[in-house]
């Protein structure tokens, strides 16, 4: 009975460490999933990563084209109200003036005279600066054609003497 008694016991045993070892097993082959939360340095370069990547770069590119859209209807808006162009722009406007029409010259304004002649009258010396020469031009002077010239301080009028055209660039406004 002794013998019986060991075979059966080491029988148990056995079966008890089978138990055990299959419990262990079982609990490995789980690891991963979604209860544990034990990540690979292999699971997050070849799986995690790339999708987060992928994420961050299709949402990136549909944010950039909704940005584009807003900067074409915001610049196609701005063109359809003019662009700025009227009494004061940053391009050069062509004015047409008559005889005895005065334009008042904004602080900064630059002006071409292309045609005809202008006289410009000033309470202060300088009247304007001629950026062509690097000199400048005092009240009562006529303006010379196709020079460079801009209004350092307010209050600067040019008077058409003639029909008159120039290229003006700026805040003025005419009278």
């Amino acid at each position: 009975m002794k013998k019986t008694d060991k075979r059966l016991s080491l029988r148990l045993g056995a079966l008890a460490l089978s138990a055990v070892l299959l419990g262990t097993v079982a609990a490995f082959a789980a690891a991963g999933d979604q209860t544990d939360p034990l990540v690979t340095l292999s699971y997050l370069n070849q799986t995690a990563i790339p999708q987060i990547v992928k994420q961050v770069e299709e949402k990136t590119s549909s944010k950039q084209r909704e940005l584009q859209q807003q900067l074409a209807a915001q610049i196609n808006q701005y063109l359809q109200q003019g662009g700025g162009a009227s009494g004061g722009s940053a391009s050069y406007t062509l004015v047409s003036m008559t005889s005895g029409q005065t334009m008042s010259l904004g602080v900064g304004c630059e002006l071409l005279p292309r045609i005809g002649t202008v006289t410009v009258k000033a309470n202060t010396v300088p009247a304007l600066i001629d950026l062509t020469t690097g000199g400048t031009v005092d009240s009562g002077a006529a303006l010379t054609r196709n020079h460079l010239y801009m209004a350092t301080i307010a209050d600067r009028t040019l008077t058409a003497a003639g029909d008159v055209k120039l290229l003006v660039r700026g805040s003025y406004s005419i009278a």
